[in-house]
């Protein structure tokens, strides 16, 4: 029996589990495609790998040297990669089974911001600022593609994997054909330039139609993947420490997840933009990852600790 996600649904979660693995904030998380694992690393250097379906923590990977910051698992089993926060900026290709990595993908020249993977292919997407985007391929440290923007750029994988999506300037958003992207832009949109905060994330809904604008401002925005047209605009969350809190769909496209500052995790309507609800998760410092399972019915939050909730009504 498969429960639909409705108001009432998101409403009951609760906090099943709480880990405590972390001494610093846990700055990113991300789901296998199964669903069955989650990674999270931290500012405290450490890689941690979870099992959704059992609720336990599986192992801990450190990286002292380089650091860690947006962790994304690959295709291939038991491998990531993520960007550094010591030394220089190179991305790193990682084999969590036995910590040894496989890649380096030198190139940019400051802080990588952005890191995505296609859903359906080797290749992955980084913005840094340096004030480009690279693509690259798994398989070889040669950057595949150069794109130099005129601001700060993140950047999302369309779910068929086959369009990218830049946000540039915090103000404008361009669609990419990943065939013939060395042709520029296939539309841009240009939207009101954010005057309080900065674009931190962008996310396509998994039925392709929106796109998710996540900032380290008080504010997320929806908009028209087709059009640009501006959809919602999620407020009511604090973010008053200016981190890049993220925002993620719930698997239907029907709900958007935010953390905030006050350590509690804000829902929202995606076609109405009503508030559904604010969870008290009881996080001491500033939620800053939220993502829903991508197969079961799951949230992850993050501050320090890592939180797993489950709905506490049955589907009636």
């Amino acid at each position: 029996m498969k429960m639909k996600l409705v108001d009432q649904v998101v409403r009951s979660f609760r906090v099943a589990k709480v880990f405590r693995e972390n001494t610093d904030k846990i700055n990113s998380i991300d789901f296998s495609p199964s669903g069955e694992t989650l990674i999270s690393c931290s500012e405290d250097d450490q890689i941690v790998i979870y099992d959704c379906e059992k609720g336990t923590q599986v192992r801990t990977v450190n990286s002292k040297k380089y650091g860690v910051d947006l962790i994304h698992f690959t295709h291939a089993k038991n491998t990531a990669i993520h960007s550094s926060t010591k030394i220089d900026d190179t991305i790193r290709y990682l084999s969590l089974h036995d910590n040894k990595y496989i890649r380096y993908f030198p190139g940019h020249s400051k802080k990588v911001v952005s890191l995505c993977l296609s859903p359906v292919e080797d290749t992955f997407l980084s913005g840094s600022l340096d004030k480009t985007l690279r693509l690259w391929d798994l398989r070889s440290p040669n950057c595949q593609g150069l794109m130099h923007l005129s601001g700060r750029p993140v950047a999302a994988y369309d779910p068929e994997g086959l369009i990218f999506a830049a946000g540039v300037n915090s103000e404008s958003i361009k669609l990419y054909d990943l065939r013939s992207f060395d042709k520029g832009p296939f539309v841009t949109f240009k939207l009101t330039q954010e005057k309080e905060c900065d674009w931190t994330g962008l996310k396509f809904s998994r039925d392709g139609k929106t796109i998710l604008i996540s900032t380290n401002g008080s504010i997320i925005r929806l908009i028209d993947a087709f059009h640009g047209t501006p959809l919602q605009t999620f407020t009511g969350h604090l973010n008053n420490k200016g981190i890049p809190i993220e925002a993620s769909f719930s698997p239907d496209s029907q709900f958007i997840f935010s953390g905030s500052t006050d350590g509690r995790v804000h829902v929202w309507n995606a076609d109405t933009g009503y508030k559904v609800c604010v969870l008290n998760a009881d996080h001491p410092g500033p939620v800053q990852c939220v993502q829903f399972n991508p197969k079961y019915m799951m949230l992850a939050s993050a501050c320090t600790n890592m939180a797993f909730w489950l709905p506490t009504i049955e589907d009636t």
